[in-house]
């Protein structure tokens, strides 16, 4: 495995933490995806991509370009399973798993593809049983197969998309399905692990059915046996057990010694006496391997780890308010996208003075909001606590200053704003004081004419957006009549060359994430209407230079002209979202989501910016929409 890039699903779970901690160990470059966030333990280097994987993009799994996937991800419940299991079943099990081999099956490398299937494909008839058995029943990889519960069903329905998959693509990479059997392990929702929990809560144990046998399966145990399958290249079916099944009662008496006090009371299983083992001969001839641990050994490490756990409250994906939506639909769906990767529980709620604006027709819920000078903090506070706020998202120049300003006591309530500080918001908003910092190489900028020798100038608004009321290419008559229609009107020399946008995420500790450059190919009102990306190691360098003097944070955008004779002259800076910016997103470019997992407090450190190989074009248009 040492160099080899290994993409893991659900790599955050019980199994998936002992697996990555394997893989890093052998060398191997490891891309985690899973809806939970990074796991504190995890080992330095690891590739992390939080949120839901029927999200993830072709794009991205070809950058990474995995030549070994190991797909764990997987939504089960341990009792009987609940009427609501229906939708999560299809979503977080059939859905992703057939959409996850969608995208694989076209990753340039990949040679092997590892399934951590189940148990439960096996018919129940074969090892469930009305009274108590001796012995239980060994089961074989050829054994019939009736799926016991919806999970089952997704287990095996993914087993057999892999088979028909293996019909054509078997000379591009192998697979195979690992039925694992009853897992257990740290930091899990397996029953040991729920009644650990219950003894050091002095909780009194319900236990069922004490006679049932089970082949219980250590998680480190599973995840070694599924790590020496990816370095095989057998196909097919194979069993993922001990072969040597125990008793409930065992499970207890192991418990026991732990709690010598434990309450506990035995009552009449409402089911079937299940009676069932590995038959693991297939798989010791494939990897001259079986699992080694017990419950005597691993009972009292889970128990130390419970008792070690320091306790914290997780925090929970919360909603998101956008300010000034207007009709900015493309953005809205920018957002939208972003929670969804994180939460499917988390609302996008809109802001506007307008209360009969078109963005309102695009978010989970809306707010008529007072304007900004009506506006105390206190008020918005009160608003982001009762609709649970955590991330607040400007979207207008003229709004950042209130926000930056209010930025820490926001803050200091829970609540995030993908905001610069308020000195930065300034020096960006002020054109004329822009155009005065050393070391960005912007256009000088003067508050008189007769301070600028250029014949060809430029007049535009000092404050806010500078494509305002702009004159271009005028002389000097010209630039002193167009300054009489502005309010505060600054002069610039004018600068021909090919316009770019560049646009960039800048983490919270002041490290630019990823930066995304753009010629604006059509301009319509100072928005790019026609704008097509491009790659140039050398200026990228040099923007990212400019964007570090600037000192800003969260999406920005930078304006500027290259020429040949001139190089680079940066026109102004944006330090928020833009509305051909929806393109930079597209290229892996990922501002809504990062600012997202931010405002929960995660670093930032192991998501990867991946932008895409391809420059695109992105072409804004209007477009009707039928609610």
């Amino acid at each position: 495995m040492h160099n080899q890039r290994v993409f893991v699903s659900g790599g955050a779970g019980v199994i998936g933490r002992e697996l990555v901690a394997m893989l890093v160990e052998k060398g191997a470059i490891v891309m985690v995806g899973d809806l939970e966030p990074i796991p504190g333990d995890f080992p330095k280097g690891v590739i992390y991509r939080r949120g839901d994987l029927n999200y993830i993009t072709q794009q991205e799994l070809d950058y990474f370009d995995p030549e070994v996937f190991i797909h764990l991800a997987a939504t089960f419940e341990r009792s009987a399973e609940t009427y609501e299991h229906w939708e999560e079943n299809f979503w977080h099990n059939l859905r992703l798993s057939n959409y996850l081999m969608t995208l694989m099956r076209n990753v340039p490398s990949l040679r092997r593809v590892v399934y951590a299937s189940s148990y439960l494909i096996y018919s129940k008839e074969l090892y469930n049983f009305d009274a108590p058995r001796a012995e239980p029943v060994s089961l074989h990889e050829d054994d019939p197969i009736y799926p016991r519960n919806l999970t089952g069903l997704a287990k095996l329905a993914h087993e057999v998309e892999i088979d028909f998959l293996a019909k054509f693509k078997s000379e591009k990479f192998s697979s195979i399905c690992a039925r694992i059997y009853r897992g257990y392990g740290k930091n899990s929702r397996d029953v040991i692990s729920r009644w650990i929990r219950d003894l050091m809560a002095d909780k009194t144990l319900s236990i069922y059915n004490p006679e049932g046998i089970f082949d219980y399966i250590f998680a480190g145990d599973s995840a070694e046996g599924l790590l020496r399958l990816a370095e095989v290249d057998d196909a097919g079916i194979v069993n993922l057990g001990t072969g040597r099944s125990r008793s409930v009662a065992d499970v207890v008496d192991v418990l026991a010694r732990s709690f010598p006090d434990m309450k506990k009371e035995y009552l009449s299983g409402e089911g079937k006496y299940e009676a069932s083992q590995a038959d693991i001969t297939k798989l010791k001839s494939l990897i001259d391997w079986t699992p080694r641990r017990t419950l005597e050994d691993t009972i009292p490490e889970m128990i130390a780890y419970e008792r070690e756990a320091k306790l914290r409250d997780e925090l929970k994906p919360r909603n998101v308010l956008m300010t000034s939506i207007s009709k900015k639909v493309p953005l809205i769906s920018a957002v939208r996208m972003a929670v969804s990767k994180v939460s499917d529980g988390a609302r996008v709620i809109g802001g506007d003075i307008n209360e009969h604006c078109v963005g309102r027709n695009f978010v989970d819920a809306f707010w008529h909001m007072p304007r900004l000078s009506e506006l105390s903090v206190e008020t918005l506070v009160q608003y982001c606590k009762k609709a649970d706020v955590g991330l607040i998202i400007p979207t207008r120049d003229g709004e950042l200053q209130y926000f930056a300003e209010h930025k820490e006591v926001l803050n200091a309530q829970g609540i995030h704003v993908m905001v610069s500080d308020q000195s930065s918001i300034i020096a960006c908003f002020d054109k004329l004081t822009f155009g005065q910092i050393p070391g960005i190489d912007a256009i000088p900028a003067y508050d008189r004419v007769e301070d600028i020798n250029d014949s060809k100038i430029v007049v535009k608004e000092r404050y806010g957006a500078g494509s305002i009321s702009i004159g271009l290419d005028l002389s000097r008559e010209e630039a002193v009549s167009h300054a009489k229609r502005l309010q505060n009107p600054i002069y610039q020399p004018y600068v021909s060359g090919q316009e770019v946008s560049v646009d960039a995420y800048i983490d919270r500790t002041g490290q630019i994430k990823g930066v995304v450059m753009r010629r604006r190919e059509l301009v319509v009102d100072g928005e790019s209407q026609v704008t097509t990306t491009f790659s140039d190691k050398a200026l990228e360098s040099r923007f990212r230079e400019i964007l570090s003097e600037l000192k800003l944070y969260g999406h920005v955008i930078l304006q500027a002209m290259i020429s040949s004779t001139n190089g680079v002259k940066v026109i102004e800076c944006n330090p928020r979202f833009g509305g051909a910016s929806t393109l930079s997103v597209h290229m892996g470019l990922d501002s809504f989501y990062w600012a997202y997992l931010e405002s929960m407090h995660e670093s930032l450190e192991p998501y990867q910016f991946l932008r895409g190989r391809k420059e695109v074009t992105q072409v804004r248009h209007a477009q009707d929409t039928y609610l």
